[in-house]
């Protein structure tokens, strides 16, 4: 039996009420029962949670499903609050032991104290900006991607962890042309490929 959790980040705040990342989280269920043997738990973080449950089930994970909007460049509120408690909560007990580093060689090895080797993670994350934005000459983001621009912190916060990455996917231009019933067959597609090969072995 393999064990997902999907975390929503989504939230209600200003002009956005979160119902995006909700139909995604929605989707990933879909594509998830699909398979045989795969029990899944789902936390939205706009909800009530206790941080002890939560990094609970982190450790009982094996992988992670993370969906967040973008908010100025960064993850929402409501997301980081919950990472910043969770993460915390986890110190000795699952999460993390340590930066790695020892007394005797302060220098090396920082990035090494993670306690959830062994297990992934993805992460969705949906843009008001274009993808062109990402890729053409001359654009916003200087042709750096998601991963390797905005989310990079974001992907060696989960290294220090030790979780190891899956394949993301981004939707972009969500807000002034949307078009949901295609993007969402496309990320069905993209999460039913990349647990086809992670869930291979057991069927073999």
């Amino acid at each position: 039996m393999k064990k997902v959790l999907i975390i929503n980040g989504g939230q209600n705040f200003g002009h956005s009420g979160g119902k995006y990342n909700q139909t995604i989280a929605e989707n990933t269920l879909k594509v998830l029962k699909n398979f045989e043997n795969v029990e899944v738990k789902i936390t939205n973080v706009s909800e009530n949670y206790d941080k002890h449950e939560e990094v609970e089930k982190f450790v009982w994970a094996d992988y992670i499903i993370y969906h967040t909007p973008i908010w100025w460049f960064q993850l929402p509120n409501g997301l980081k609050k919950y990472i910043d408690e969770v993460f915390t909560a986890g110190h000795a007990k699952g999460i993390y032991m340590s930066d790695g580093r020892t007394a005797e060689n302060p220098k090396i090895n920082y990035g090494t104290g993670g306690m959830l080797k062994g297990r992934k993670y993805m992460l969705t994350t949906s843009w008001n900006a274009p993808e062109t934005a990402f890729t053409l000459p001359g654009e916003f983001f200087n042709e750096t991607s998601v991963d390797n621009g905005p989310l990079f912190g974001f992907h060696r916060m989960n290294a220090f962890v030790s979780l190891e990455k899956m394949e993301s996917f981004h939707f972009h231009d969500v807000e002034k042309n949307a078009n949901i019933e295609r993007d969402m067959k496309l990320y069905r597609e993209h999460l039913t490929s990349i647990f086809e090969k992670e869930l291979k072995p057991q069927f073999a």
